[in-house]
């Protein structure tokens, strides 16, 4: 299979698209199942609730703007750029 930019764009858009649910299903998981998760954690680690609020929030962050920087932005770039 050859790499042309359409196939780029195709991959990066697929990408984006599952790393968005990926990140709703965590969003999800994260309010409504919230007691049952900290629950499954607490048995590995030991960790108070707020930090474990803390952490999730902050890596949900961080997973938000990877996907931003790494699949949207250059989907955007190839998208919006006029290619001959």
């Amino acid at each position: 299979m050859e790499i042309t930019i359409e196939n780029l764009r195709t991959l990066l858009g697929c990408c984006t698209i599952l790393n968005m649910a990926m990140l709703a299903v965590w969003s999800l998981a994260f309010v409504f199942a919230h007691d049952f998760v900290f629950r499954m954690h607490t048995r590995w680690f030991r960790i108070s609730e707020e930090r474990f609020d803390e952490i999730h929030y902050t890596m949900m962050g961080y997973y938000k703007l990877a996907v931003f920087l790494f699949n949207l932005a250059p989907y955007l770039v190839l998208r919006l750029a006029q290619f001959n």
